[in-house]
C-alpha cells in the first residue's frame, strides 16, 4: 500500500511545483499574460509554456529517482524551477537581434520551438546532475 501513497504524495508535490513554476513564469513576462495568449490561440506561447512544464517535470522525475526523502524532491524541484528561469533569461539575453518575449507575443512559432527546446534540453542536463 505504501507505494501507492508515495505515488500520490509525489504526484501532489509535482503538481504544486509545476503550478508554482507557471505562476513565476507568468509574472516574468511583462508584455503579455501567458494564459490570455493561449486562449487567443498563440501557438508560440503555448510551445514555450509546454517546454517549461516538461522541463520542470523532467527535473522532478530525476529528483524522485535520486531522492531518499520527499523533502529532497521538493528542494530539487524548486531549484529546477529557478534554473529554468535563469535559462529563459539567458536565452533572451543571447538573442540580441530580437526580444524573445516580443516574438512569442507575436506568435513566432520558430521562437516558441526554440524556447521549448531550451527548457527541455537544459532540464535534461539539470536532471542528470542530480545525484
Amino acid at each position: 500500500m505504501q507505494p501507492f501513497i508515495d505515488t500520490l504524495i509525489y504526484f501532489a508535490i509535482s503538481v504544486v511545483i509545476v503550478l508554482i513554476g507557471l505562476i513565476i513564469f507568468e509574472n516574468m513576462t511583462r508584455k503579455y499574460k501567458d494564459m490570455d495568449e493561449v486562449e487567443g490561440g498563440n501557438h508560440a506561447v503555448a510551445l514555450s509554456i509546454a517546454g517549461k512544464i516538461i522541463g520542470i517535470c523532467i527535473v522532478l522525475a530525476f529528483a524522485i529517482y535520486h531522492s531518499i526523502e520527499v523533502q529532497e524532491t521538493i528542494i530539487w524541484g524548486l531549484f529546477g524551477v529557478v534554473l529554468q528561469m535563469i535559462a529563459y533569461g539567458v536565452f533572451d539575453l543571447f538573442t540580441r537581434k530580437f526580444s524573445v518575449e516580443e516574438q512569442l507575443r507575436e506568435n513566432n512559432v520558430a521562437v516558441g520551438i526554440i524556447s521549448m527546446a531550451v527548457s527541455i534540453g537544459l532540464a535534461l542536463v539539470i536532471g542528470a546532475s542530480i545525484t
